[in-house]
């Protein structure tokens, strides 16, 4: 005969029953949270990679004076937006403008002595001639005296004529052919003169001249020192970092300040080495910065792998072959570049932190270290504008220095008069 069920058993009873129902119930959701995240990490995490150790960055172009100077005027400051080709600095330009004036005389004086040396060439093609006659008249005139010295010596010992006259006439023949030898010697002095004025001439104007083409790069420096006294933007941007000040002596290559250009700012995003496996040239990236939130996304396309990890470039570097070795997952960074619309509408500052996510899920580009990255070219024109002018002021100094004569067009024809004259000559 069984014994009935007391209440405190029977509640007992329904509480583990309650319990296993509940315990059921928990291990049922677990199980099926389980399944969604697993079916989550496999259809989508997968093939995403992420960090938050991702930071804005962009070129930071250094303001440097390319001469030592006096600042007279500071024309930007910290925040301003400035353009290419704006001025920033002024230098006090009294020592450059005397320098160019210096530089202007000496090209002056430079073109009018080698002015100087075409216009000899005449002189001295006319020199040549001379001579080169003063000898063919002395040779006429040594010819004379020896004929009337062999005329005169067989009548000597007949009477007719006295040992007298022979002296006269051997003396005159003597001085005919020292006469000659003095007229050879000048002739050969007025040659090498000609040849030597036109060695400093010949295949050239005075404009190409060796020694006005000297005078005029003095000149052109002088010009550039002048220009560079007013420091312009190499590019469009915003100024950071300004540090100098009016009335403050600086000296070449100093840092005067930063210009950073927003619009080609980029995200370093560091990944851990073995987030690396999937990543290709040209996936696709999220991009939310920290300063918008998540309301603003950035679009960007992974452009390239850093050459080495953060460890490997610190300034003490991790020393592992000492024994004392941890392993610790490295970071490499990745650069990413933004969507110009995007950064446009939303602009971004250098440093700002960013949450980044990579859809590694389409493997077909190339792996991030077999890229080879194409070339490109940074380059400004605002320091070349006043070549042009510096040249164009030259040009007008040699005309005014070289006057009505036209020595310049005129200097190869006296050199090939000059030449000619001395080969008749010999």
């Amino acid at each position: 005969m069984s014994q009935a069920a007391t209440p405190a058993d029977q509640y007992a009873s329904r509480v583990k029953s309650n319990r296993a129902v509940v315990m059921a119930l928990v291990i049922g959701a677990m199980l099926f949270l389980g399944a969604v995240w697993a079916l989550y990490w496999f259809l989508i995490l997968r093939g995403h990679e992420s960090t938050d150790n991702a930071y804005v960055q962009a070129p930071v172009v250094q303001i440097t004076p390319q001469l030592a100077g006096t600042v007279i005027e500071v024309l930007a400051d910290d925040t301003d937006i400035v353009k290419a080709g704006q001025p920033l600095v002024r230098l006090d330009p009294a020592d450059a403008q005397l320098a160019l004036a210096r530089a202007e005389a000496h090209l002056g004086q430079t073109v009018r002595e080698v002015s100087t040396l075409y216009a000899n060439n005449a002189a001295l093609t006319a020199s040549v001639s001379l001579r080169v006659s003063d000898e063919a008249r002395l040779q006429i005139e040594l010819g004379r005296a020896r004929d009337d010295l062999a005329r005169r010596a067989p009548l000597v010992a007949s009477g007719a004529v006295g040992i007298e006259d022979l002296k006269h006439a051997e003396a005159a023949v003597e001085s005919a052919r020292g006469a000659l030898a003095v007229a050879r010697a000048a002739l050969q002095v007025a040659r090498e003169q000609a040849s030597s004025n036109l060695a400093l001439t010949q295949g050239t104007t005075v404009a190409a001249h060796p020694n006005v083409e000297r005078a005029a790069t003095a000149y052109r420096e002088a010009w550039l020192a002048v220009q560079r006294c007013e420091i312009p933007a190499p590019l469009s941007g915003q100024v950071a970092r300004r540090t100098v000040q009016v009335g403050q002596r600086i000296a070449a290559g100093a840092p005067l300040m930063s210009i950073v250009p927003l619009e080609q700012v980029w995200v370093e995003a560091n990944f851990k080495e073995g987030q690396l496996r999937q990543m290709r040239i040209g996936q696709p990236v999220r991009l939310h910065a920290d300063v918008y939130g998540h309301k603003v996304d950035f679009d960007g396309k992974v452009r390239g792998l850093g050459a080495g990890t953060g460890a490997a470039f610190a300034l003490l570097p991790a020393q592992n072959a000492t024994g004392n070795w941890i392993k610790v997952v490295q970071r490499v960074p990745v650069r990413i570049e933004i969507d110009p619309e995007q950064l446009a509408r939303h602009p971004l500052r250098v440093g700002l932190s960013m949450q980044v996510e990579v859809d590694v899920s389409d493997g077909d580009g190339a792996p991030l270290a077999l890229v080879v990255v194409p070339e490109r070219s940074n380059s400004t024109g605002v320091f070349t504008v006043a070549s042009a002018q510096a040249d164009q002021r030259i040009r007008e100094i040699i005309a005014r220095n070289l006057g009505a004569g036209a020595t310049a067009s005129a200097g190869p024809v006296k050199q090939s008069q000059a030449s000619r004259s001395g080969r008749r000559g010999s």
